[in-house]
């Protein structure tokens, strides 16, 4: 563990065996003060984006992922209606591309368990909230461990993909907003304050949560979130942040 002392003014760069860059406290951090951590899945716990996964096995990747990509950068604003592009894109997909993605492209990100398993061995509770869907999110909620969820569940008839989403108790689309809603309300429901929560994410629509949260980081993420993390990983995995948060 390396003890760094930053001058909030600028942002630092950390090498230790590779760069991390901090910006607005002074590290190290103890988990033990931080009651919950939120995890966006695809691209951050996940190694994919599971609807461009989706889209490949039904040779349709390139046109899904270009509108994924625009959307994670912050140059599609509304979340929700991108979402919809790409999923009517899907329409008439079978149900068993999602076997195929999970069984054979479905991966945890480097250094999810490690930092995951140190959070839970400190005490925090863990939060799973992702704009992608259910069937994967349930899979890492189980190997994970996770205690909290929320994510899109795909509307499916006849061995087949509506191009739609399911309504669910909260709503309909887990948008940046309902991010940002799920944190707090799951904060409040162990008594903990946003301050007490650190929210990991690497696209635009992470940017609302990552604003609550007493410690936001950024994992291999878009230039826009990278620009407003406390922590940014751009090399490594994610057990990278125990080098700063111990």
């Amino acid at each position: 563990m390396t003890t760094m002392t930053f001058v909030p003014s600028s942002p630092m760069t950390v090498s230790s065996p590779a760069p991390l860059t901090l910006r607005g406290f002074t590290p190290p951090l103890r988990l033990s003060d931080f009651r919950l951590i939120a995890f966006d899945m695809d691209s951050t716990l996940i190694t994919i984006e599971c609807i461009d996964e989706i889209a490949a096995v039904a040779g349709k990747k390139a046109e899904v992922a270009a509108i994924t990509e625009a959307a994670m950068r912050g140059e599609i604003t509304d979340f929700k209606e991108s979402l919809r592009r790409r999923l009517a894109l899907l329409q008439g997909v079978p149900a068993q591309a999602l076997e195929q993605v999970s069984a054979q492209r479905l991966r945890l990100s480097p250094g999810a368990e490690a930092l995951v398993g140190a959070c839970q061995r400190a005490g925090l509770k863990v939060l799973l909230v992702s704009g992608g869907f259910t069937y994967f999110a349930r899979a890492v909620q189980q190997r994970l461990g996770i205690d909290f969820m929320r994510a899109n569940e795909l509307d499916i008839a006849e061995g087949h993909l509506t191009g739609r989403v399911r309504a669910q108790s909260w709503g309909t689309i887990c948008d940046s907003a309902e991010k940002r809603r799920t944190l707090l309300e799951v904060a409040s429901l162990i008594g903990a304050a946003p301050a007490q929560c650190i929210a990991v994410g690497d696209g635009a629509n992470d940017l609302p949560m990552m604003g609550e949260a007493g410690l936001s980081v950024a994992y291999h993420a878009k230039p826009k979130v990278r620009a407003q993390a406390m922590v940014a990983i751009d090399e490594g995995g994610l057990d990278r942040l125990l080098e700063v948060v111990y």
